[in-house]
């Protein structure tokens, strides 16, 4: 049985370049299409379809706000993104809006087929190029992130988190220490709101990511 298609794309020559590509594969069929992002919230409630190829940019509503509201109206619904753009943002925004792929237009037929064929299984495509913007990203951000918040604890925090992360519970800290259990429990606390963390195994992690522990 063939991969029913929906062509989404503001550019008619680029819908008919696809159709005709796409209708080549034996295991593909184009069964409709949509030159705005409107157009393509009505086509996917009116035709069945197995994925949609879905333009990013569109002059009145673009793929990413037409990727969310097809996937609540249509929760089953699977959607690759198409982009001229390898933007962080876009790639990141339309993922969250529930599509299952982001591909560059850039690449050749036989990618986008096998991209179209691993979106209708229901896993994620993402190629390289795009994974490589997205690590790049977190690479820059996420440790920064994770120092600063670091920082914001006190000597004395970050000696309990250490002992947390290695195991020790609240009343042992306490009598490590010669002082109760509920100061123990409030400097815990304390160290949770800091960090945004509450539970022990994350912030046993964060300890670790952070070299305050000899866990690893």
């Amino acid at each position: 049985m063939s991969l029913k298609i929906l062509i989404v794309d503001d550019h008619t020559i680029v819908r008919e370049g696809l159709r005709a590509l796409i209708d080549k594969e034996a295991d593909m069929k184009v069964v409709a299409e949509a030159g705005t992002g409107a157009e393509a919230v009505l086509a996917a409630r009116d035709c069945r379809h197995d994925v949609i190829v879905m333009d990013i940019s569109m002059p009145d509503m673009n793929g990413i706000d037409a990727t969310r509201l097809i996937l609540q109206d249509r929760p089953g619904s699977r959607v690759l993104a198409l982009s001229m753009e390898a933007d962080r943002r876009f790639v990141v925004e339309v993922l969250q809006a529930g599509a299952l792929g982001y591909l560059l237009k850039d690449v050749v037929f036989a990618e986008l087929a096998t991209a179209i064929r691993t979106v209708a299984v229901g896993e994620t495509y993402l190629p390289p190029r795009v994974t490589e913007v997205i690590v790049k990203e977190y690479l820059q951000r996420i440790p920064l992130q994770e120092s600063l918040a670091c920082n914001t604890l006190t000597p004395r925090e970050r000696e309990i988190l250490q002992l947390i992360a290695d195991g020790m519970s609240a009343k042992e800290i306490a009598q490590a220490n010669n002082v109760s259990t509920k100061t123990i429990e409030a400097q815990r606390s304390s160290i949770m709101q800091k960090l945004a963390l509450f539970s022990i195994a994350s912030l046993t992690k964060f300890a670790i990511r952070e070299g305050l522990t000899s866990l690893n």
